[in-house]
């Protein structure tokens, strides 16, 4: 068995356990060694990832990955990025921001229009699912059915694309269909929608909560996102009843078609698509993969920075 370090991120408290494996005192060293960041097997980023680098295996087997790499949670990625100066990791787009370096896939840089254009190839679907069974929370359906046909007018679109996702097309807005949804008239202030799943949707989910519930009735949203096999699980699986249960999932890969999620008709959809950005420190030298380098990386043919950076 594979050693694996777990190293959790400890947000509330405003400060981060890190490994560093390097300090950032200049020039980048490319004779060192490549620290190997991943998410979890439950993760939808990583099935994404390892999917899009030819390494599908790898998306729920860690016996197949380089020795000694890291597990951390998209947040856990980005800030190890931002100090372990030869590490390397993956996160969404739509966390991406200015602490790291994303690089390029294949010369293609991870932008939105490079993404909407079908240029950049790291690029997966953002999935809603909801309960099959509301008993006892008849109205938590109505506000998730309404909160749902708001994802596909050009309200929620703007909150989508705001948080650095890319919304589907849509021409219709919230006014045009709001009379369709009566339960968006009256006080909903006492009532609890509980949203779930893929932290990687976790910005963009709660943004469009929070914007929705103005608009209907005033409900209070909920959120508590651990993954994307959790968005399943916890609506329609084996932790749909009790403390953990949701009224509306997410999963940032497509739901599995092994048996293993299978769905009432009509519960599930589209919200978005996402890319899949691999991060180094600002200080690393690198600006381009390729699928097959990140491949080589994440089995271990990779072990140090040379293998990869020219001088």
């Amino acid at each position: 068995m594979k050693k694996i370090i777990i190293i959790a991120a400890i947000i509330g408290l405003g400060f981060v356990l890190t490994a560093c494996s390097g300090s950032n005192n200049g020039e980048f060293d490319s004779s060192k060694n490549i620290t190997v960041y991943t998410r979890d097997t439950s993760s939808g980023t990583r099935a994404g990832f390892m999917g899009g680098i030819d390494f599908k295996d790898a998306a729920e087997n860690d016996d197949i990955l380089v020795d000694g790499f890291v597990i951390r949670d998209n947040t856990g990625i980005l800030t190890s990025m931002s100090t372990d100066e030869y590490g390397i990791g993956y996160i969404s787009l739509a966390s991406l921001n200015n602490t790291v370096k994303g690089l390029s896939f294949e010369g293609v840089e991870p932008t939105l229009a490079n993404v909407i254009s079908n240029d950049y190839g790291l690029k997966r679907p953002f999935n809603y699912v909801l309960r099959s069974d509301w008993t006892g929370m008849e109205t938590q359906k109505l506000i998730a059915e309404a909160f749902i046909a708001f994802l596909a007018t050009s309200d929620g679109a703007d909150v989508i694309n705001d948080k650095g996702a890319i919304s589907l097309p849509t021409t219709q807005t919230w006014d045009d269909i709001k009379d369709d949804y009566t339960i968006c008239s009256q006080d909903n202030s006492g009532v609890v929608v509980k949203f779930g799943g893929s932290d990687s949707i976790e910005k963009v989910a709660k943004a469009l909560s929070e914007s929705f519930a103005p608009k209907c009735g005033d409900f209070t949203p909920e959120h508590d996102h651990t993954g994307s096999s959790d968005g399943f699980k916890r609506t329609q699986g084996s932790e749909s009843s009790g403390d953990s249960a949701k009224h509306i999932g997410f999963a940032s890969r497509p739901f599995k078609t092994d048996g293993s999620e299978d769905m009432e008709t009509n519960t599930a959809g589209q919200l978005a698509w996402d890319a899949i950005v691999a991060i180094v420190h600002l200080n690393n030298t690198l600006d381009n993969v390729t699928a097959a380098d990140l491949k080589d990386i994440y089995s271990g043919t990779y072990t140090k920075w040379d293998e990869l950076i020219v001088e």
